[in-house]
């Protein structure tokens, strides 16, 4: 072998490589919530400490509390502690201490640590090197050494909000609302070392004392201490809490919790997803690599731990089959209460046919990765759903939207639509929701364009991929009816009224009375030539390609269709056109492969190949993983993978939809109001934003109020996917 081809080869496999993601072990987080039992509902949190064996105590202000299974429940281990008062809690040295009315204790080490204060009104105390302690009331401050005190200052109703222990100088520090004041225990004094406004917490990092503000967090340094910095641009700028934890910055707020990255940018912690509720009281560290968050409402411990992309895939796969199929359908789980998923029923959607062709997309995948034979099952679970869409209307080749038994559907309405289209479409037409002939069922009509996108794309998968022939052939006959029934109605989905839908049109006369920049005239030409191109992939049947060069040559339709994405735009007058329609990007990026794989000759091939290339560098932005792996199946070469990866990694373990704001956020740069929706100049991580399907990638805030969880195909089609591109590598060690 020649130096030269060795070279090329090696160059050729580094250059692979590099547009794989190799999935490692990461750092994945996920909340666990302890809300205040019922009998506890008045109790006013104060502090929250663990120490080394994993215990985790709350003080309230009536006692101890523990957290146990979802709730703080009180702590009635200790019986003597049941009747002390408990005022304060400390770790040290992995151990807990408290500070009642009369004493300082812990009831480690056999309970010999202990020692009465004599004070009255004590309010806090802290623990320094070899178990000196200071003890803080409203008027006295008391340093003890050896249990003994070695001396005592008067306070003269000086407030003391927070202490802590400087090691590297041997001082106690206290801090007021206004003022920071300092102990030094070898020269033992009183003395005030800063002024300030406003301040609540502090904490050592680096070489500064930070002080939490009303408005930012303040640096300081030197001596005399000087103000470095303020930190204004943070997720939230009222500072409740600061706090080293394995030697990363927190910072708890009235707007949930935030932690400093390496690239000086922040993980945000907010919303019922993370936290009780948002007024962050103080933290600390957890046990087994945790951050307890304590607020108004209870305790939440946020979780870290090592978890591969596969390893978080499984996990999901066992929550869809656990309680996301509604007779095989992929559904979501609605919630009689807000987010207790013990209260959770299914009901139907208007796209219920697309929800589950997007699972089983992803269990196609899957099988053709691994071979599973639950993959094989599951999707042939998923296809026999599907197939009952068309099987259940009276119209040939027409899919229904969903199904349901008679007087259990839920979705009455069609998503899309105003109540006036909805009241006019039932008195002229009757109820959307159509009796089958033994009136037993009832399927949902006006079925859209984003089903049949749905339909196309994965049945041209299991075609492809479905191990057994006779199961591909049942994919092939649906292409085959789906695309007849088009073409029989005049590229229209004709309803069992004999009308078309609202949005079921590809008719030329539909199609062609848009502008050039309105979305839906390349859409639905993109769309339609996708599904001949499949029909005739799979049939062979000329009939298929005839029809999609007449709409070509007579109609233009492949030059709408490959015109870049960068036309699309606002056109005056037209109702469509007035924002980005992210739901497009979803039913083009799911159509895309077929567009391109299935062009009649390599010429089309190209420039399809190229239209879909302007939409995906459109997209980018979005980072998301499945554009990125539809592209790559498509045929292009260079996808974001790394972005993809980092969308996979940040989507969150809980799928509820909680309320989510990020109005406030000050740390975020904000981009003036555009057509395509987008706020600020980058996209949120997933776990930091309202949860939603593949189509609103900028919606950064929400009001979901937990009244449902998402299924979770929404992660299991993405990662599987790039497995199957092989922009994802196996689980690595």
């Amino acid at each position: 072998m020649s130096k030269f081809l060795l070279f090329m080869m090696l160059l050729m496999a580094a250059t692979g490589h590099s547009q794989q993601y190799l999935d490692q072990p990461f750092l994945q987080d996920q909340a666990k919530k302890y809300i205040l039992n019922d009998s506890l509902k008045e109790e006013v949190l104060i502090k929250v400490a663990a120490d080394r064996n994993g215990l985790i105590q709350v003080l309230g202000d009536s006692g101890l509390l523990l957290p146990f299974e979802k709730s703080l429940v009180k702590d009635q281990r200790y019986r003597p502690l049941i009747d002390m008062n408990i005022l304060d809690l400390q770790e040290a040295n992995g151990k807990l201490y408290y500070l009642s009315s009369k004493e300082v204790f812990t009831n480690a080490a056999g309970g010999t640590f202990y020692f009465d204060h004599e004070m009255n009104e004590p309010k806090l105390f802290a623990l320094g090197q070899n178990e000196t302690v200071l003890v803080v009331s409203k008027n006295q401050l008391k340093i003890f050494e050896s249990k003994e005190v070695i001396w005592e200052h008067p306070l003269n109703d000086i407030s003391v909000k927070e202490l802590l222990f400087d090691a590297n100088h041997n001082r106690f520090l206290l801090l007021t609302s206004s003022a920071l004041y300092e102990v030094p225990l070898s020269n033992l004094s009183f003395e005030k070392i800063f002024d300030g406004e406003t301040m609540n917490t502090m904490t050592f990092f680096k070489n500064s004392i930070l002080v939490g503000t009303d408005n930012g967090v303040v640096e300081l340094s030197g001596s005399p201490l000087k103000v470095m910095k303020i930190q204004y641009e943070l997720p939230s700028n009222h500072i409740t809490a600061l706090k080293v934890i394995n030697d990363e910055l927190w910072y708890g707020s009235t707007n949930g919790a935030f932690k400093l990255r390496a690239d000086g940018k922040y993980d945000y912690y907010a919303s019922k997803r993370w936290l009780v509720d948002d007024e962050v009281l103080t933290l600390t560290e957890g046990p087994e690599n945790s951050v307890l968050v304590l607020t108004r409402g209870g305790l939440s411990q946020i979780i870290f731990h090592q978890m591969t992309l596969e390893e978080k895939a499984n996990y999901f796969q066992k929550i869809q089959r656990e309680r996301h199929l509604r007779y095989g359908l992929t559904a979501n789980l609605s919630f009689r209460e807000p987010g207790n998923i013990a209260t959770g029923y299914f009901n139907d959607s208007d796209n219920d046919g697309l929800w589950t062709s997007m699972y089983l997309a992803g269990e196609l995948f899957r099988y053709a990765v691994t071979k599973s034979e639950d993959a094989k099952l599951n999707a042939y679970d998923a296809f026999e759903a599907m197939e009952r869409l068309t099987d259940i209307t009276p119209m040939h080749g027409f899919p229904a939207r969903s199904y349901e038994r008679d007087g259990y559907e839920v979705g009455l309405h069609a998503n899309g639509f105003s109540e006036e289209w909805y009241q006019k479409h039932v008195k002229d037409n009757g109820r959307i929701w159509r009796l089958t002939d033994d009136e037993k069922w009832r399927w949902k009509s006006t079925t859209s364009s984003d089903e049949s996108c749905g339909h196309f794309f994965v049945y041209a998968l299991f075609a492809e991929l479905a191990p057994d022939k006779e199961w591909r052939d049942r994919a092939i006959h649906q292409i085959k009816i789906q695309t007849d029934h088009i073409m029989e109605n005049d590229w229209y989905l004709v309803d069992w009224n004999g009308e078309p839908t609202a949005w079921g049109r590809w008719n030329p006369k539909y199609v062609n009375q848009f502008p050039i920049n309105v979305g839906d005239r390349r859409l639905n030409s993109t769309l339609i030539l996708a599904f001949l191109q499949t029909a005739y992939h799979f049939t062979k049947d000329e009939k298929y390609k005839k029809a999609a060069n007449k709409l070509i040559k007579r109609h233009g339709y492949d030059e709408n269709a490959n015109r870049p994405a960068s036309v699309i735009g606002f056109v005056e007058g037209e109702d469509l056109s007035n924002k980005w329609n992210h739901s497009d990007d979803e039913m083009y990026f799911l159509t895309i492969p077929a567009f391109v794989k299935y062009s009649f000759e390599e010429a089309q091939k190209a420039k399809h190949l190229e239209a879909v290339k302007s939409h995906w560098e459109i997209e980018r932005s979005e980072k998301n993983p499945l554009w990125n792996y539809l592209f790559a199946l498509s045929g292009g070469t260079q996808i974001d993978f790394e972005e993809s990866a980092w969308w996979l990694r940040e989507f969150p373990m809980d799928l509820i939809d909680w309320s989510v704001d990020n109005s406030h956020r000050t740390d975020l740069k904000k981009i003036e109001p555009n057509f395509r929706g987008q706020t600020y100049s980058e996209v949120l991580p997933p776990d930091e934003r309202p949860l939603h399907k593949h189509n609103g990638a900028y919606r950064n805030n929400g009001n979901g109020g937990g009244k449902r969880e998402y299924a979770p195909y929404i992660y299991l089609l993405p990662y599987w996917a790039g497995r199957y591109v092989e922009a994802i590598s196996a689980p690595q060690n």
